[in-house]
């Protein structure tokens, strides 16, 4: 789908405000509301807005442990990282996993309470997953910068 201004405006205000109403949308760009749905509808099947979430503060919720964990495999046939994928999938405390170049094979981005639950993670839930060679973890100090936004341009 090509975008033109009008859907880059829409985008950047949707991603700023996902729960603006589409009256105020419209009027924002200068069009009339039935038009505006369309226009959304068309982002929202074309699979541009995959969805709208309520971002939460993990800090307020006792989430305080942020932890980046690399991944190797000990097998790189298809079948095991087929595998891996769908286990990591099945882990709520993973909230993103990259597969990546370079020496390791996984980069996971994973939120607990604390270092206990950490502990029981790794122990209980990522290394019984089959074929695992190695993991490092490195945790999070302090955010500098955590942004959802997508400029679209």
């Amino acid at each position: 789908m090509k975008l033109d201004k009008a859907d880059k405006h829409i985008l950047n205000i949707l991603q700023e405000d996902g729960r603006i109403r589409n009256a105020k949308l419209a009027s924002e760009l200068g069009m009339s509301p039935s038009p505006m749905l369309e226009r959304v509808k068309k982002l929202e099947q074309a699979g541009i807005i995959r969805k709208y979430v309520a971002l939460i503060a993990p800090e307020k919720i006792g989430k305080n442990t942020l932890a980046f964990v690399a991944v190797s495999l000990a097998v790189h046939q298809l079948g095991s990282l087929d595998a891996f994928k769908t286990e990591i999938e099945q882990l709520p405390e993973v909230l993103e996993c990259y597969h990546i170049s370079g020496p390791h094979d996984f980069l996971l981005k994973v939120l607990v309470e604390d270092m206990d639950e950490y502990r029981e993670f790794v122990i209980n839930k990522l290394t019984r997953i089959g074929s695992l060679n190695n993991i490092q973890t490195w945790f999070v100090l302090d955010t500098v910068k955590h942004e959802t936004h997508i400029t679209v341009e």
